[in-house]
C-alpha cells in the first residue's frame, strides 16, 4: 500500500466517521462542526483526484459560507434538542435500511466506473501534456458547454429558494411591533397633538380623568 492510498482511506474513514456523527450528535453546534470536518474530508479526497479546484470551491462555499452561516443560525436559534430527538431510535431501522438500499444502488451504478484495468482520461492527458492541462479550464467547458441547462435550472432554482426564504422571513407576526413608514410620512401635526384648554383653578374630577386617558389612548394610537 503506498501513500496515496492510505490517506485515501485515512480521509474517507474520518469523513465516514464525521457524516455518522452529524446525525447522531445531541448538541445541534456539535452537528455543524461535524459537518464542517466532513466537508474538509471530502475537500482533501478532491486534492487526491487531483481535482484542486472542485477542492478549493468546496472549502470556499461549502465551509467558508455555508457552514459558517448555519453554525451562527443554529447558535441563535432556541432549539428544543430533546423534543427533536423524540422517536430518533424508533425510525432508526428504517432509515438504515434506506441508507443501505440507496448505497447499494449507487454502488451498482458506479461500480463501472472503477475497472482497474482502464486509465483515465485525465490521467491520460496529464500525461501527454500536463503543461497545457488546466483542471479548471476543462471543468469550466464543460460547465458552459454540456451542461449550460442544468447550470441555469440550478441557478433558477436557488433564485426562488432565496425569493420564498425572504418573503417567508418578512412576513408580519402578532407578537412583533409593525410601523408602517407610508403611515408616517402622511400623519399631519394635528393628528399627533391635541392641546386642551384648560383653567388654571379647574378642579380635575373623575370624569375628567377618563378623559384624559382617552386622549391619551387614542394620541399613542395614532402614533
Amino acid at each position: 500500500m503506498d501513500v496515496k492510498t492510505g490517506l485515501f482511506y485515512f480521509f474517507s474513514l474520518v469523513l465516514l466517521f464525521a457524516a455518522f456523527r452529524v446525525i447522531t450528535a445531541r448538541n445541534p453546534v456539535y452537528a455543524v462542526l461535524y459537518l464542517v470536518l466532513t466537508f474538509f474530508q471530502a475537500s482533501a479526497l478532491w486534492i487526491l483526484l487531483q481535482a484542486e479546484f472542485l477542492a478549493i470551491a468546496l472549502v470556499m462555499v461549502y465551509v467558508g459560507a455555508v457552514m459558517v452561516l448555519f453554525l451562527f443560525v443554529v447558535m441563535m436559534l432556541d432549539i428544543d434538542v430533546d423534543s427533536m430527538r423524540q422517536g430518533f431510535w424508533k425510525h432508526f431501522p428504517l432509515a438504515a435500511a434506506v441508507g443501505v438500499l440507496i448505497s447499494l444502488e449507487m454502488a451498482a451504478v458506479l461500480m463501472g466506473g472503477f475497472r482497474l484495468g482502464d486509465e483515465p482520461k485525465a490521467v491520460a492527458i496529464l500525461g501527454q501534456g500536463a503543461q497545457q492541462y488546466s483542471n479548471t479550464k476543462e471543468l469550466g467547458k464543460l460547465v458552459y458547454s454540456q451542461y449550460l441547462y442544468p447550470l441555469e435550472i440550478a441557478a433558477t432554482i436557488l433564485l426562488v429558494a432565496i425569493i420564498a426564504a425572504i418573503a417567508l422571513t418578512l412576513r408580519q407576526r402578532k407578537d412583533s411591533k409593525y410601523v408602517n413608514a407610508s403611515d408616517q410620512v402622511r400623519v399631519r401635526s394635528k393628528d399627533r397633538m391635541q392641546v386642551v384648554k384648560m383653567e388654571a383653578t379647574q378642579s380635575f374630577a373623575a370624569g375628567d380623568a377618563a378623559q384624559a386617558a382617552a386622549d391619551t389612548a387614542a394620541r399613542e394610537k395614532l402614533a
